[in-house]
């Protein structure tokens, strides 16, 4: 199904976690909103102190190409950006721009935890915005990120730094998730998605037998290819490097480390253009009992898809039953579609195990649906490998049945998806509190990029949110109206412990929006919020834009 903005989709995989508005900003971010009264969470300058690693996955405001940043910035905790390195991979903007120095830039941070921070370098100025959701010592460790500027949109995430200053640091394994596009074709861009494992050694070098790599470029797939390269140490605020050869790719990135743990990758060859993280595999395993998860991806045919759902695990592979929801193009599944898994064979290199679907949705013509999953500190990593479609996502132990609610409590929020109105991407990011009555017990602020065309800065988000009973970690959210030109929001939601929550968006025909997110509690207002990262999400560029039209509910 390809309504309106589907029907010439080209290309772009989009990073999907990360999303915040500022209410107080000193620059407007364009857009006409209301201005709602902020929410008292605590939060100031002083809790955006230090060295950040930063990133964002998104597409480009000129012709839909995939647009990614990554990088470090120093925040001096009074509004101040005192330094820092940036990645940009714009091949629809002109290419590349590795390791630019930051000159200058600055910050706010409202109450509520949503903030705004300009960096300028020698590839240009760019504009973020964040949400705050967890602080450690006094400090901020972690939130989401929206780009929010002319050149684009996109979402990522904000991490404090603990820096790496030796390649002895990274001699663990490692998983590996990216996303982005290939070099054009003769039909345009070609949408692409990897997953894959390492284990690097003292030296930085890939220990023989280690390196493995899945990779789907838009339904054609190539499996478990051999994987050799490597890396090498950065210094002060700048990158190292990685390469990732196999005998189908030669792929070299830039990497800011998160810590020794978590890497942001970005591609700098020019050879494709992906991005995305690596997550050490120390003491990971597939997880055995209740299971949520959520994938995204799309092709250019076929339109863009998301599904999420529940499912549950014998910690090898074998997944005896699932629900799962489709909203694919516009076309949303009339009620959860029931599925099982089964592993193809046990475990191998890196942890990856394929398995073979049924009932699952997408399928090939036959029926058929194949996963390649690896396990990692950041998830179980989940890549489809089949000709049915790209998609791509995390999976997690679920923990809780329900997210914690009360007057105080603080979530951030981020979605990243394709508007078929519109026929282009859309970002969004939120701060919202949840109390327990019956109705609209959801009320923030919430803001959003329309692939840096259409920004809202701010606008009044209330809504409701409805678990499932009995209670299984599902639920529904309904925000029946936003002071944006996309409308609402209609949400199925999946949770993974008390105060992190997994979504797609179930906007259907005739006024599609394909979408899907996360959000997390703040640590701030509950005492510590547990930090998982994020997941991909591919989605299909719009051949036209439709002006001027509100989407209805």
């Amino acid at each position: 199904m390809n309504p309106l903005g589907f029907t010439k989709a080209a290309t772009r995989l989009v990073l999907v976690l990360a999303a915040v508005s500022s209410l107080f900003l000193a620059v407007s971010c364009g857009g006409g909103s209301s201005t709602p009264p902020p929410n008292q969470e605590g939060f100031g300058p002083g809790d955006l102190n230090g060295t950040y690693v930063f990133s964002s996955l998104g597409s480009d405001s000129s012709v839909g190409d995939v647009l990614a940043l990554a990088g470090t910035f120093a925040a001096n905790g009074t509004g101040g950006v005192t330094g820092g390195t940036m990645d940009v991979m714009a091949p629809g903007l002109g290419g590349l721009a590795p390791a630019q120095s930051i000159s200058s830039g600055s910050y706010s941070v409202a109450t509520d935890g949503r903030g705004q921070v300009t960096l300028r370098s020698a590839a240009g100025t760019f504009v973020l915005d964040f949400v705050l959701t967890s602080v450690s010592s006094g400090v901020s460790s972690h939130g989401f990120i929206s780009e929010f500027d002319g050149n684009g949109s996109g979402s990522g995430t904000l991490d404090l730094q603990t820096p790496v200053t030796s390649l002895s640091q990274l001699a663990n394994p490692y998983a590996f998730s990216i996303s982005g596009q290939a070099i054009a074709g003769a039909s345009g861009p070609v949408i692409s998605a990897s997953t894959g494992a390492f284990t690097l050694n003292s030296s930085g070098t890939i220990t023989a037998g280690t390196g493995i790599q899945d990779l789907n470029a838009s339904g054609i797939t190539y499996p478990a290819m051999a994987v050799t390269g490597g890396a090498t140490l950065g210094s002060g605020t700048g990158p190292g490097s990685l390469t990732l050869t196999s005998s189908s790719f030669a792929l070299t990135f830039d990497y800011y480390p998160i810590d020794a743990t978590h890497l942001k990758l970005i591609e700098t060859d020019g050879n494709e253009f992906f991005a995305g993280d690596a997550f050490t595999q120390t003491g990971a395993s597939i997880p055995n009992g209740a299971m949520v998860f959520t994938m995204g991806g799309g092709t250019q045919s076929l339109g863009p898809i998301a599904v999420g759902g529940l499912m549950t695990s014998d910690g090898t592979g074998n997944f005896p039953s699932g629900l799962e929801d489709v909203n694919n193009a516009g076309t949303l599944s009339p009620a959860q579609l029931a599925f099982t898994g089964t592993a193809a064979g046990p475990a191998s290199t890196g942890g990856r195990v394929a398995v073979n679907l049924t009932g699952f949705i997408p399928a090939t013509a036959s029926g058929s649906s194949t996963w390649v999953i690896y396990p990692s500190s950041g998830g179980l990593l989940l890549l489809e490998m089949d000709t049915a479609n790209v998609t791509q996502g995390v999976g997690y132990a679920q923990t809780a049945t329900s997210f914690s609610a009360g007057s105080s409590v603080g979530y951030g929020l981020s979605l990243s998806g394709f508007n078929g109105v519109e026929g282009f991407e859309v970002d969004d990011i939120a701060q919202f509190n949840a109390s327990t009555g019956t109705s609209n017990n959801m009320t923030g602020i919430l803001g959003e990029n329309d692939e840096g065309v259409n920004q809202v800065s701010a606008t009044t988000l209330t809504g409701t949110y409805t678990p499932d009973s009995p209670a299984t970690g599902r639920g529904s959210i309904l925000v029946p109206s936003l002071g944006t030109p996309l409308g609402g929001l209609s949400l199925e939601y999946y949770v993974v412990d008390s105060s992190t929550v997994l979504f797609i968006e179930v906007d259907g025909n005739p006024d599609p929006q394909v979408a899907a997110g996360m959000f997390e509690g703040q640590s701030s207002v509950q005492g510590g919020a547990a930090v998982l990262s994020h997941f991909l999400l591919a989605r299909p560029r719009g051949s036209a834009r439709i002006a001027g039209r509100q989407r209805s509910k």
